[in-house]
């Protein structure tokens, strides 16, 4: 089994509901999102699948929320903006743009500073 390994950022405000302490306020995040695709076979050209088209499908989703006050997306109206959500929320919207590629998407970890992350996969 190949893997392939993307990384971008995003930038972007929340606070968090039904919770005590200071995380409950407007505050904001520099977030680190790791995306861990997985294929068993490679083309004629050695490639699983092009870094630049997983690396555009990746920032297409991370568009939604960078620059944003998550807790007004619609799906974090429903579910806390926290950073498990954020991974599952990523995890998902690639799992649909990926459905019918020879790639899948394994995992994603979402990083809301150097020292904590929070990830969400299906295995």
């Amino acid at each position: 089994m190949f893997e392939l390994i993307i990384e971008e950022e995003f930038s972007a405000a929340h606070r968090l509901r039904n919770y005590k302490g200071k995380c409950e306020r407007l505050h904001g995040h520099n977030w680190k999102v790791q995306v861990i695709f997985e294929g068993e076979e490679t083309g004629k050209d050695g490639l699983l699948m092009d870094f630049s088209i997983l690396r555009d499908k990746v920032k297409e989703v991370i568009k939604i929320l960078d620059h944003n006050y998550l807790n007004t997306i619609p799906f974090f109206k429903r579910k806390n903006p926290t950073s498990e959500n954020i991974s599952y929320f990523i995890f998902k919207k690639l799992c649909s743009i990926f459905k019918n590629e020879k790639v899948k998407v394994k995992k994603v970890t979402v990083w809301e500073n150097s020292k904590q992350a929070a990830s969400y996969s299906e295995d």
